[in-house]
């Protein structure tokens, strides 16, 4: 299947050298990828769970949420993104998935991913690379929160997105898409839907950003990862995706 565009190739490649076997079983296990609304529950915190599921059109996330209502999104999942590998060493989530976009949703028995793995150590070490960027990730996301000013915070979050969706050919060099409520980015920093709308003002007003419908243009990248203190290293991406 060369020359068909595959986000988890597109991302895997990225960290290893895959060769064609592997590009083949990777092709064949997002076959079958499904079309799921905007903001439906893929895996719900306290169930079983027994599929790996991989996001290969959209933007999805993980939340935890509060009995009274209040949510914290802990994770994004773009194109490419797998969730929760070792999913079969635990016995129920502690979170829940769920598509902030529409997606196509593939879900791969554990099993199947674990025999892949066997078979193709390159996969495995890819796949293993990729869950320790989401732990690096994760950490970013406590000091945005912990740290960072509103408006810092919007920015980081917006400069590692774009960086993200460059890693897997989704995002031109300064445009990206931006499927997100500002309600949704309000869940996402630890602020309020009003902290956000000025934040997104402030950022206008300075010449950093465009928002126009659901697409977010970075007028100054420079800027913009100044004002964030932005390193991209943490992604382990390479060239003009981090640049």
């Amino acid at each position: 299947m060369e020359g068909v565009f595959n986000p988890l190739v597109q991302k895997l490649e990225g960290f290893v050298t895959l060769d064609e076997a592997d590009r083949d079983v990777l092709h064949r296990i997002t076959a079958f990828a499904r079309d799921v609304p905007a903001r439906t529950n893929l895996a719900r915190e306290g169930e079983p769970h027994h599929d790996i599921v991989l996001v290969t059109e959209g933007i999805g996330c993980r939340f935890k949420q509060r009995a009274n209502g209040a949510r914290q999104i802990t994770a994004y999942l773009v194109p490419g993104d797998t969730c929760d590998l070792d999913i079969t060493l635990l016995n129920r989530l502690d979170h829940t998935i769920a598509t902030l976009s529409a997606c196509k949703v593939a879900r791969i028995p554990a099993p199947a991913l674990r025999e892949i793995m066997e078979n193709h150590p390159a996969i495995a070490r890819g796949l293993r690379i990729s869950a320790l960027i989401d732990e690096a990730t994760l950490r970013e996301w406590l000091v945005n929160i912990g740290c960072r000013s509103a408006l810092e915070r919007i920015a980081h979050l917006f400069c590692e997105l774009l960086v993200r969706l460059r890693a897997v050919g989704l995002a031109t060099e300064d445009s990206c898409d931006l499927p997100m409520t500002q309600h949704e980015l309000a869940d996402t920093t630890g602020m309020t839907t009003v902290h956000v709308n000025r934040s997104l003002q402030e950022l206008r007003r300075r010449g950093l950003i465009e928002l126009k419908g659901k697409n977010l243009k970075i007028l100054d990248w420079s800027r913009l990862k100044s004002l964030a203190e932005f390193k991209a290293g943490y992604l382990r991406v390479e060239g003009q995706a981090a640049s």
